[in-house]
């Protein structure tokens, strides 16, 4: 029946930072994978990881900027990856399965939001196919190093409340609007780690999904600075005033606490958020909670099937 949407009283909230949830763990010896571990959250991920003791690998569409900006972190390594081609994905798993090596960690992190229509693949729309189809089909791939007791962890965003996932259409052949596009694909994240975990904790692996919080970063690129001072997220001079966003350090919080907190060992599948289990929510206002449908068992097993007839891979039902 999957883990229960209530909170458990981590002990942390919305103001804890990454490396007060890592206080007193170490990773020293550990792999993870954080992938656009080198902007925005991902970066913050990254460091906190890497300070915990961890060596961290670093998959990046752009593999020049992702060096330098990891270049002062210890125990990091780069290596190309489009999440938008499937043949990258294969190509960047094959390659690390080859090393022998085991991952523990792996954060599917990287994602993009709000874009302009665009086509990816054989005709996808870009923000499923690279939010989800890319990392369900680097996870499945990956499946062989992934460790007894790795933790697969999906960042998704209260952006899912903005929509389910649209069956009859969802590459949005029949008219596109990128508020909606995002929060299906964010829908996807939640839903692929609830299947994931049905299928893999046999094996002591568990995943998650999370919600980090509202944080001004690179993923909004393709909002203007006026969309973000009317919604009144920024001033005039692009300071965050909203009260309620995080700071980076903030919002990696939750992405760190799902991937290592020993409270959630028997909760997999769990949506994550303010470093606790989130609560289901049916409220039009307030954009905290977990919708039911986005951890439903039965939509999470279906959305597996057609990820699984879309990239051609299903490593985790085939045993």
């Amino acid at each position: 029946m999957g883990t229960p949407q209530h909170k458990i009283g981590s002990g942390f909230g919305a103001r804890s930072t990454a490396d007060e949830v890592l206080h007193g763990i170490d990773l020293t010896g550990r792999l993870a994978v954080v992938t656009g571990g080198y902007s925005g959250l991902g970066l913050e991920v990254t460091r906190a990881l890497a300070r915990a003791g961890a060596h961290v690998m670093v998959p990046a569409r752009r593999p020049t900027t992702a060096q330098q900006a990891t270049a002062t972190i210890p125990r990091t390594e780069t290596a190309p990856l489009d999440l938008a081609d499937l043949s990258s994905v294969e190509h960047f798993a094959r390659t690390l399965l080859a090393t022998g090596r085991t991952i523990d960690l792996l954060i599917a992190n990287a994602g993009i939001a709000t874009c302009p229509e665009r086509r990816v693949g054989p005709g996808w729309e870009a923000q499923f196919a690279v939010n989800h189809l890319g990392h369900y089909a680097l996870v499945n791939h990956l499946r062989p190093a992934l460790a007894p007791g790795a933790r697969v962890v999906a960042v998704s965003s209260a952006g899912h409340q903005l929509s389910d996932i649209r069956r009859h259409d969802p590459h949005f052949t029949e008219g596109y609007d990128k508020w909606l596009a995002y929060g299906q694909a964010k829908t996807a994240n939640a839903l692929f780690a609830t299947h994931l975990d049905t299928l893999a904790a046999p094996s002591g692996i568990h995943a998650y999904s999370l919600h980090p919080g509202a944080i001004v970063t690179p993923l909004l690129r393709h909002l203007d600075r006026a969309d973000l001072i009317a919604k009144g997220w920024i001033d005039e001079a692009g300071t965050v005033i909203h009260p309620d966003f995080k700071t980076p350090e903030q919002g990696a919080a939750t992405t760190v606490w799902a991937a290592t907190s020993p409270l959630l060992d028997d909760r997999g599948g769990a949506y994550c958020e303010d470093c606790d289990i989130a609560e289901l929510t049916t409220s039009e206002e307030a954009w905290t909670g977990v919708r039911a449908y986005a951890t439903d068992p039965i939509a999470a097993a279906r959305l597996w099937s057609l990820s699984a007839e879309l990239t051609g891979v299903d490593a985790f039902s085939e045993g």
